[in-house]
């Protein structure tokens, strides 16, 4: 047998969560073509990689890429992604993505896209179906490997426009249509971002009769919760198990994390008891009990457990920081953000509904589920303060001095109010703002110290929630999230072994999401692979100095190219692919 690449001498960590062994690895074309003792097999090319980890490449399962795929340059933006070993992302996530595009309320849905991801949407959006879409790229031709989700909001835009109204009937079955068409095409499943106009719009009833379409095609149901709030978060975890049971399909929880709030009379004490413990974060997490610390993240796990128990396939991910970030105007309350761009600018030039939209955010209470004016139920800076926020990413060149910044540091400045710094910045970018949002420093030890459990937890899969699209300050996780994840928690703070940490990354999201054919280091699957010094595989990247390259990482294989070496991109070849969910044949078909 004549093989094209033998990794020689390796410690394969097969991505199984199984005991490490020594191997030899060989790729032929795009597959794993033999595993063992290759000593007497021919091969184009040899590499001795003793002392290394050969393990299957990271498969990021909440990630936006995708929304860069209108680029010419798009392989460009996700470069980091390959440099840090991910292979393979699930893209479409929160509801929205590229396709499908509609005649049908069209307006609405390049409203929607431009606002996010600023590009020139007659210009750039060259296809109508997801079919379509998908057929483009493969043309274009992708830089790592994409699993796509129907989108929940471009579709109900697309069926309502941008109506907050419940869907009737005749939307819902518009819906559906879209669903079948883009299952078809070969989409994974259906993504919701329930936080967000339009999703927030919808009720479960909706979710669930849209979501019909996935138990044929055993096609997974995903969701941005409605809420993150402490006090919301089990009616939003059942919600998602609502949709799962009805339907007979798999549900994924993404980026789970967890926001305080203890009512309207407390809270405003106990925040400045979270903040004062994260700014005294060493002493903090050495002062309060594991048990406490560890607490609300446990009652997350016990809660998903429970659905599990009652025959749920429930999934879930999770980001390796306690920074979020997001679209500015998520953080304002929803019937603030009716109508089109236009309408929600023009609110914002008004001082009296300006007043009126700061009044509800300071007084409004996260009550389930956001139906009542001021009750919508993640009110991100009522329950984090106003010093929360944190400049992202703008589009003007006039503004990029304040990427990076609080907006409490820049109305001191300017002698403002925060949220009138936060509404003159969106009237001068058009509304085009992404912004951070911690609850002190990004990532001090108290904040991080709560997620552990979730770290821990062998089914819960790691993700970065990427999006790269050129501007501003980009995630620390945009380029180092598998590094950190490794490092710290394997070999820093040892919460886990090496072989549980792989398998978080690549063999349970592959089995989850119906990623067939990629996830195990195993002879007949693609040949996604990385060589890594995992004991030195790190990353520099922090919050204010993001785009550093991962530390430790030899080699990455997409498709059995090799596109990486010594953490750095050598291919400008595209070797990735689009993944169809009802079409995945084997490398060796």
């Amino acid at each position: 047998m004549r093989l094209d690449i033998i990794l020689e001498n390796a410690l394969v960590v097969d991505g199984s969560g199984g005991k490490p062994y020594p191997a030899d690895v060989g790729i032929q074309g795009s597959a794993i073509a033999g595993i063992g003792d290759l000593s007497g097999c021919e091969a184009g090319r040899r590499k001795d990689v003793s002392g290394r980890v050969v393990c299957p490449g990271f498969i990021d399962v909440h990630s936006h890429a995708d929304l860069a795929f209108f680029r010419d340059d798009h392989d460009v933006m996700l470069t980091p992604l390959v440099e840090q070993g991910i292979t393979t992302f699930v893209g479409g996530n929160c509801g929205m993505a590229l396709a499908p595009i509609t005649e049908e309320n069209r307006e609405g849905i390049k409203t929607y896209l431009e606002v996010f991801t600023q590009m020139d949407f007659e210009r750039d959006v060259q296809w109508d179906t997801m079919g379509s879409y998908m057929d483009h790229m493969d043309k274009k031709g992708l830089l790592l490997n994409s699993a796509q989700l129907a989108p929940h909001g471009v579709m109900r835009i697309s069926a309502l426009g941008l109506s907050d109204k419940p869907a009737d009937d005749k939307a819902i079955a518009f819906m559906q249509k879209l669903l079948e068409e883009s299952l078809e095409a070969g989409a994974f499943g259906l993504s919701t971002g329930l936080q967000y106009a339009p999703g927030l719009h919808s009720d479960t009833r909706e979710l669930s009769l849209v979501s019909r379409p996935l138990s044929a095609c055993d096609a997974v149901f995903t969701s941005h919760l409605r809420s993150y709030t402490s006090n919301c978060l089990n009616n939003a975890i059942d919600e998602v198990a609502r949709v799962a049971g009805d339907n007979n399909i798999r549900g994924q929880i993404s980026h789970i994390f967890s926001v305080p709030w203890t009512g309207p009379v407390l809270h405003p004490l106990a925040l400045k008891v979270i903040k004062w413990l994260a700014r005294h974060d060493r002493a903090a997490v050495q002062w309060i009990p594991d048990a406490l610390l560890d607490a609300e993240m446990n009652r997350i796990l016990k809660k998903v457990k429970t659905v599990r128990q009652a025959g749920i396939g429930m999934g879930m991910d999770m980001m390796p920081t306690t920074t979020g970030f997001t679209h500015l105007l998520a953080f304002f309350p929803p019937w603030a953000l009716s109508g089109d761009r236009q309408a929600v600018l023009e609110r914002l030039q008004s001082r009296d509904t300006r007043q009126e939209i700061r009044k509800d955010i300071e007084q409004g209470r996260p009550i389930w589920p956001h139906r009542g004016k001021n009750t919508w139920s993640l009110n991100l800076i009522r329950q984090m303060g106003w010093d929360a926020l944190i400049v992202m990413a703008v589009n003007s060149e006039k503004n990029k001095p304040l990427e990076g910044r609080r907006f409490t540091e820049i109305a001191a400045e300017q002698n403002k109010h925060p949220f009138d710094v936060m509404c003159d910045l969106l009237l001068e970018e058009d509304g085009q703002v992404l912004a951070f949002e911690t609850m002190s420093d990004p990532d001090d030890l108290f904040t991080e110290r709560y997620t552990f459990p979730g770290i821990k937890d062998p089914d819960t899969m790691i993700s970065t929630d990427t999006i790269l699209l050129g501007m501003g300050r980009p995630s620390y996780l945009f380029h180092g999230c598998y590094p950190k994840f490794i490092n710290r928690y394997v070999y820093q703070l040892n919460l886990l072994d090496l072989p549980a940490a792989v398998a978080k990354c690549t063999s349970i999201p592959a089995e989850h999401f119906g990623i067939r054919y990629r996830g195990v280091v195993k002879e007949g699957n693609y040949a996604d692979l990385l060589v890594i010094d995992a004991e030195n595989f790190r990353t520099q990247a922090t919050f204010a100095d993001p785009r550093h390259a991962a530390e430790g990482l030899d080699m990455v294989f997409i498709n059995g190219c090799q596109v990486v070496e010594n953490g750095t991109r050598i291919s400008q070849g595209l070797s990735g692919r689009m993944l169809r969910k009802n079409s995945q044949p084997s490398p060796t078909a």
